[in-house]
C-alpha cells in the first residue's frame, strides 16, 4: 500500500521572499517606502499592504457586478479572520477574474494562504490591529461597490467616508504598529489622533484624482458630485498638512518611519501639484512622476526627514499651485 504524498511543510524565509518580490511587482512606491522601515514593522506593513491590495483587486475587476465583489470581499474577510479555511476564497475569486488582465494580482490572490501565513507569524497586537484595518476596508467597500456609476459620489461627506475605509484606516493601522515600536511616538500622538487618519485619506485623494480618467474610461467616479477640480485640490492640500503635522510627531531618531511616510508623503505632494498645472488630461500617465524624479526624491529624504525646517520647506514650495 503507497503511502499518502505528504504535503511539503512551508518554509517562513520562503514565504517572505515571495512577500518581498510580489510587492515588488504590484506597487513601484510601497515596493520603495516599505524597506525603509524598521525591520520589527517592516514585516507586518508589507503585509498588511498585500492583504489591502487583494481587497482593492477585487473592486478594480470592472467585469464584476457589485454583487459578486460583495459576496468575494466577504469571503476574504473570514479567510483573513481564521473564519473559514482560505482556499473558500482562493478558487472563487481565481474563477471569478479568469479574464483579469493583471497577471501580478492574479499571483497575489493565487498566494493568499502565503501571505497569510506570514500575518499569523506576527505579534498578537500586530495581528489584531491588520484584521481591524482589513474587516472596516473589506466592509467599507462592500458598502461602495453598489454605489459605483459615472456621476460620482454623493456629496462631501460620502466622498471622507470612501477616503476613510479605503485609507484613512491604513493611516490608524499604521499609527498602531508605529505606537508598538515607539514609545515616545505614542506619548507624542496623544490629542492628535486624527491627522493619522489624515494621513491616509491625502495619499487616496491623490490617487483618485491621478486614476480619474482611467476609472471614467470603466463607468466609474471616486470624485464627489457637484465640486470640482480646484475645491478637491484644497481639501487635498488640508490633508497634506495634516499628514505633515503626522510626520513631525515621529521621533528623529525613528528615521525609518520618518522617511517611510515622508517618501509617500512627497510623491503624493508632487504628483498631485501635477494634476493641479492641468485644466485636463486623459491618461495618468500624463501626470505621473518619472522614475528620475521619484529617485532624486527618494535620495532628498535621507536628508529631509533629519530637519524639520527642510520637511515644511519642502511642502511650502511644492504645494503652492493646489491653493491657487
Amino acid at each position: 500500500m503507497r503511502a499518502p504524498k505528504q504535503t511539503p511543510t512551508p518554509n517562513p524565509s520562503d514565504d517572505l521572499a515571495y512577500q518581498k518580490a510580489i510587492l515588488s511587482s504590484v506597487s513601484r512606491t510601497f515596493a520603495l517606502t516599505i524597506p525603509l522601515l524598521p525591520p520589527s514593522i517592516e514585516k507586518v506593513v508589507g503585509n498588511t499592504y498585500l492583504l489591502c491590495r487583494i481587497v482593492d483587486t477585487i473592486e478594480d475587476a470592472a467585469e464584476l457586478s457589485a454583487q459578486t465583489k460583495q459576496s468575494l470581499s466577504a469571503l476574504f474577510l473570514d479567510a483573513v479572520l481564521e473564519k473559514t479555511p482560505v482556499e473558500s476564497f482562493v478558487e472563487p475569486c481565481l474563477e471569478a477574474l479568469k479574464n483579469y488582465s493583471n497577471p501580478d494580482e492574479i499571483d497575489l490572490i493565487a498566494n493568499t494562504p502565503t501571505v497569510l501565513r506570514i500575518l499569523h507569524t506576527c505579534s498578537s497586537n500586530d495581528q489584531q490591529a491588520v484584521s481591524r484595518c482589513v474587516s472596516i476596508m473589506s466592509e467599507g467597500m462592500s458598502f461602495f461597490h453598489g454605489k459605483q456609476n459615472q456621476a460620482g459620489l454623493q456629496d462631501l461627506a460620502e466622498f471622507e467616508k470612501y477616503c476613510y475605509v479605503v485609507a484613512g484606516v491604513v493611516g490608524e493601522l499604521l499609527t498602531t504598529i508605529f505606537s508598538n515600536h515607539s514609545r515616545a511616538f505614542e506619548r507624542a500622538l496623544v490629542g492628535h489622533e486624527n491627522l493619522a487618519i489624515a494621513f491616509g485619506q491625502a495619499l487616496q485623494m491623490t490617487n483618485i484624482l491621478k486614476d480619474s480618467p482611467e476609472d471614467k474610461a470603466r463607468g466609474v467616479s471616486w470624485k464627489p458630485m457637484n465640486v470640482s477640480q480646484a475645491e478637491l485640490l484644497k481639501i487635498a492640500y488640508q490633508k497634506l498638512h495634516d499628514s505633515l503635522q503626522y510626520i513631525l510627531l515621529i521621533p528623529k531618531e525613528e528615521q525609518g518611519m520618518r522617511r517611510f511616510c515622508f517618501l509617500a508623503f512627497g510623491l503624493a505632494v508632487m504628483t498631485l501639484s501635477k494634476i493641479a498645472q492641468r485644466k485636463e488630461f486623459d491618461s495618468k500617465d500624463e501626470v505621473k512622476l518619472s522614475k528620475s524624479a521619484v529617485m532624486k526624491f527618494y535620495g532628498f529624504t535621507k536628508i529631509a526627514v533629519k530637519s524639520d525646517v527642510l520637511m515644511k520647506a519642502f511642502f511650502y514650495l511644492n504645494s503652492r499651485s493646489l491653493i491657487k
